[in-house]
């Protein structure tokens, strides 16, 4: 059994509101040691991107020192720079292109994938990053159940915040998951609401944001509440390849 703890959307941007909610949400999550076996943050890591931001993103989540105490896997959404990303939060200066990693478990194997567009908020996993998944796969053991980790929700979510903005085509991830049964659900941001649907006949499950919540259409005129407690979820992939995923709030 893989036990994932899943931040989103931080937007850490020097403010004492920003980084005091992103605390917040470190500090419980820290209480597990030995219970998770590693966190995904899924994009929106800084507002600007820029490298104070990462840097204050690195000492939050214990890259600087290594002290999390679980594996912190990260992928970069719009808001995120790739060059300040992977000089002052990943201390990788020089690369260029999208921004993927593989982690590989005894349970499963996590993808986290670049879905960023420079210079755009809209999403897209290019050529590149389906080679680096179809090669990332095909290096798996037989049989381990992968999930795959990005910034972008593929489906319609329902409100038209998000969905402007979604995963360009679409039909082309659906196909890689038709061809690739191994693929045992999705895992995403960006939209700021904890969400549960599917896409291509597999779970796609969206984080809640860490910065603010989205207001759904029903629930008031105004987008974004900046009241709301900073959200986590928790995602269990267990023996059979089945994903469950809990919401929580932290006060």
């Amino acid at each position: 059994m893989l036990v994932l703890a899943h931040i989103s959307d931080l937007h850490l941007d020097g403010s004492v509101r920003a980084t005091e909610r992103a605390e917040r949400v470190r500090d419980r999550l820290w209480e597990l040691p030995g219970r998770v076996d590693a966190l995904l943050v899924t994009g929106d890591i800084a507002d600007n991107g820029t490298e104070p931001e990462y840097e204050e993103a690195a000492r939050i989540l214990g890259l600087r020192d290594g002290d999390a105490p679980f594996p912190v896997l990260t992928c970069p959404g719009n808001h995120d720079s790739r060059g300040p990303y992977r000089k002052a939060l990943l201390s990788r200066p020089g690369a260029e292109g999208p921004v993927n990693s593989v982690h590989v478990f005894d349970a499963g194997a996590v993808l986290m994938c670049d879905s960023s567009v420079p210079g755009s908020d809209d999403g897209e996993l290019d050529e590149e990053t389906y080679d680096w998944i179809e090669s990332a796969l095909d290096e798996l053991d037989a049989g381990l159940p992968a999930l795959l980790a990005f910034h972008h929700p593929p489906a319609a979510l329902h409100h038209p915040l998000p969905d402007a903005y979604r995963l360009r085509h679409p039909d082309r991830l659906a196909g890689l998951l038709e061809r690739r049964p191994e693929i045992a659900g999705l895992i995403t941001g960006h939209a700021h609401s904890p969400a549960a649907t599917s896409f291509a006949g597999r779970p796609l499950v969206v984080g809640p944001g860490v910065t603010w919540t989205l207001r759904l259409p029903w629930e008031g005129e105004q987008a974004g509440d900046r009241d709301a407690p900073p959200g986590l979820a928790f995602h269990v992939l267990d023996d059979e390849g089945r994903l469950t995923s809990h919401f929580r709030v932290v006060v």
